[in-house]
């Protein structure tokens, strides 16, 4: 079996690597490894593939940057190319980037049946492209795998049959999980001279958040209060960077030197700085999966999340973006005991081997999608 594994963005990484081990693993399985190009320099791709010892591309499509529907047509194009050459038995798509939306109709069109990992998710936000690419996708794949019950309940409500969806748990944290030790031991924080408990990890990167000036601007003045009580470090995307400078913010930043910006780090290094932080702010959602299985505390910095799971089972608060609630919230964790996390069901680091083994089972079998 012949099976397209398509990666884009940095989220993308974390959720293939442990797929392309245990399709590598399984003798009847083949996968090629094809990357779009959509994060495309070392530190928001390369180093997570040497980190993570994900095999070097069989395909790079090098689409690069542009607008949702630029970057989404070019790697339509250019995915509809490499189907046609390599004639997959199945295209394995992970998460909600725009490489998965267009990989998920170029391959609908030429009639080649499509996994999706990560299914199932909503914000119930449709002014999130990622929630587009997720609807989109989900309702043209053959094979849905999701991480929570609630995502199976959301692609039964939109219609999709049962037999189509796989609850497997999450193959990001897969990833967490098999690297966790390595690490805690690379000292991350002690290079920015912080010390463990001693700091808070902030990302942002939402358009909705960075690309709106007054918004950008409240979030940060709600950083600069809570950093005359806690440390903040700050790995910004390069794109949120362009637009500090683009909006005329950095002066706010002037008289806060708590706040820390620095470049974006390598999979284990953000891993390492995230165990170790008192709290977490961000507007990522693989993030609020990822500190609730370290059991460090995470604020959401939107107002409306697609893993509702990371709340009512993990460390996760949806806090919004008004400053004062912020700062309540952060205040709030500074002088409360540290919450226990429960481990959602099936987030035990063998996520990817039930995909892989339920691809072999459809896609080898006599009532495979390719005879249905």
């Amino acid at each position: 079996m012949k099976v397209l594994a398509v990666v884009g963005a940095r989220p993308n990484l974390m959720k293939m690597a442990p797929l392309i081990r245990a399709m590598r693993s399984h003798p009847d399985i083949s996968p090629v490894l094809v990357h779009t190009g959509q994060h495309y320099d070392d530190k928001m791709s390369q180093v997570f593939f040497d980190e993570l010892e994900i095999p070097r591309p069989d395909v790079f499509l090098g689409v690069g940057s542009g607008s949702h529907a630029e970057q989404t047509a070019k790697v339509m194009v250019a995915c509809e190319r490499v189907l046609l050459e390599r004639r997959p038995d199945v295209v394995l798509l992970v998460g909600d980037v725009n490489s998965t939306l267009a990989c998920a109709v170029a391959a609908a069109k030429v009639c080649v049946p499509i996994a999706h990992v990560e299914a199932g998710l909503r914000s119930f936000d449709r002014t999130m492209p990622e929630e587009v690419n997720r609807l989109v996708t989900d309702a043209l794949s053959d094979l849905l795998f999701t991480t929570s019950p609630d995502a199976d309940e959301n692609l039964t409500r939109e219609g999709i049959p049962p037999e189509r969806i796989f609850f497997v748990g999450n193959v990001m944290i897969d990833t967490l999980l098999s690297c966790r030790d390595r690490a805690a031991k690379l000292g991350t924080p002690g290079r920015y001279g912080l010390t463990t408990g001693g700091y808070a990890v902030l990302t942002l990167h939402r358009p909705s958040n960075v690309d709106v000036p007054s918004m950008f601007a409240r979030l940060l003045d709600a950083m600069t209060v809570i950093q005359r009580d806690l440390a903040i470090l700050f790995p910004a995307h390069p794109r949120t960077v362009q637009r500090l400078a683009k909006l005329d913010l950095e002066e706010r930043l002037a008289d806060a030197p708590g706040l820390c910006i620095i470049e974006p780090l390598g999979y284990l290094e953000f891993l390492d700085l995230m165990m170790h932080a008192r709290l977490v702010m961000t507007d990522s959602g693989g993030i609020q999966e990822e500190t609730t299985i370290l059991g460090v505390p995470c604020l959401t910095l939107r107002e409306n999340t697609e893993r509702p799971i990371t709340i009512s089972r993990g460390t996760n608060r949806l806090v919004g973006t008004n400053p004062e609630r912020i700062v309540a919230a952060v205040r709030n964790i500074l002088t409360e005991p540290r919450a226990v996390a429960h481990l959602p069901d099936l987030w035990d680091g063998h996520a990817a081997e039930r995909v892989v083994a339920a691809l072999h089972t459809e896609w080898c079998g006599a009532d495979s999608p390719r005879t249905r």
